[in-house]
């Protein structure tokens, strides 16, 4: 037996997600990987997931944590009992043992603490899917600017440290003033704009100075997303990764049409579906050696243990927080 995350209906995650004795998970069979997990994050994704879901039975939580593997399967060989590794996608991840698909099973370099680990796949592979969204623009990278809102969260920093690295130009858009403050501090070459003010949209087009903005990542939607196709390039696209707002993007048609602009939507699940197997290898190697360079900015914001998981989420859901909030079964 061992705790596992699991809700039966959607709703407020605080609500209905419920650490209940899981069945022993099996030997793994061929192909798989049993693992013994030591942290699981919880991120805004699998909240909204939870909230959204039509589940018809028990359902388990989470898609990612870090570990260390107990057992392997027939044609298992890239890792073997004993060896860290991250895993995603893993369906029931919130869990303290669990049997995993080999093919999502990543080792953990040895540099890497347990804290970045576990954070090691979901992020950086989103980061990963937004700079080649970004990249699809001819001045990414060269004379454009890539607009990041929502930059104070656990993926908008992660955004601004790699298209850095990348020397692709960002603005930095965040709701408070002691959130700017941070990035301010944080990437003293990277400007922000504070959304509150009255005057944002008027600050970054004199922040841009006419430089061409070839894409805007936003991960809120809504309202704010009109406003930032306003602030694109002809030709340019602004790329929704997250559903944060409950409103309604309103567009109008020539919003989009007489300047050739494009909304777009992309999401870490639909990476999930989308790519090859030899594209999964290639992005989860460029993931892993991205925690390693930019291993400072996957901050912690607390560390939870599983009997706390209620606690855990409530953190999980509070504004203005740096870093994300794990758990350690």
């Amino acid at each position: 037996m061992g705790l596992g995350a699991v809700y039966t209906e959607a709703g407020d995650p605080v609500d209905v997600v419920k650490l209940v004795d899981l069945d022993e998970p099996s030997d793994p069979g061929p192909g798989q990987v049993l693992i013994r997990v030591t942290l699981f994050p919880i991120h805004w994704g699998d909240l909204q997931a939870i909230q959204l879901a039509s589940p018809t039975r028990q359902t388990r939580a989470g898609v990612e944590a870090t570990g260390v593997v107990e057992k392997v399967g027939a044609g298992v060989h890239h890792v073997t009992p004993g060896t860290r590794v991250s895993v995603f996608p893993q369906p029931g991840a919130w869990a303290e043992r669990f049997t995993a698909a080999a093919q999502f099973v990543v080792p953990v370099p040895e540099s890497l603490s347990d804290e970045v680990a576990a954070q090691m796949l979901v992020n950086p592979l989103t980061v990963l899917m937004l700079r080649r969204e970004a990249e699809k623009h001819f001045a990414t990278g060269y004379d454009g600017v890539v607009l990041n809102n929502a930059a104070g969260g656990a993926v908008g920093r992660l955004v601004t440290a790699d298209l850095s690295n990348h020397d692709i130009a960002t603005v930095s858009l965040v709701r408070r003033a002691e959130t700017a403050q941070q990035l301010r501090e944080r990437f003293p070459e990277v400007p922000v704009v504070v959304t509150e003010d009255l005057d944002w949209v008027d600050a970054v087009r004199d922040l841009i100075g006419g430089r061409t903005v070839g894409a805007a990542l936003d991960p809120i939607g809504g309202a704010l997303s009109a406003d930032l196709l306003g602030l694109v390039s002809p030709g340019g696209t602004v790329v929704v990764y997250g559903r944060m707002a409950d409103e309604p993007i309103p567009v109008h048609a020539s919003a989009l049409g007489d300047r050739g602009l494009t909304l777009r939507g992309a999401t870490i699940g639909r990476w999930v579906a989308t790519t090859s197997p030899e594209q999964r290898v290639s992005d989860t190697h460029t993931a892993s050696l991205m925690a390693q360079a930019l291993s400072s900015q996957f901050d912690v914001a607390a560390i939870y243990p599983i009997a706390e998981l209620s606690d855990a989420i409530r953190n999980a859901t509070k504004p203005g927080k740096t870093g994300t909030v794990l758990v350690r079964p």
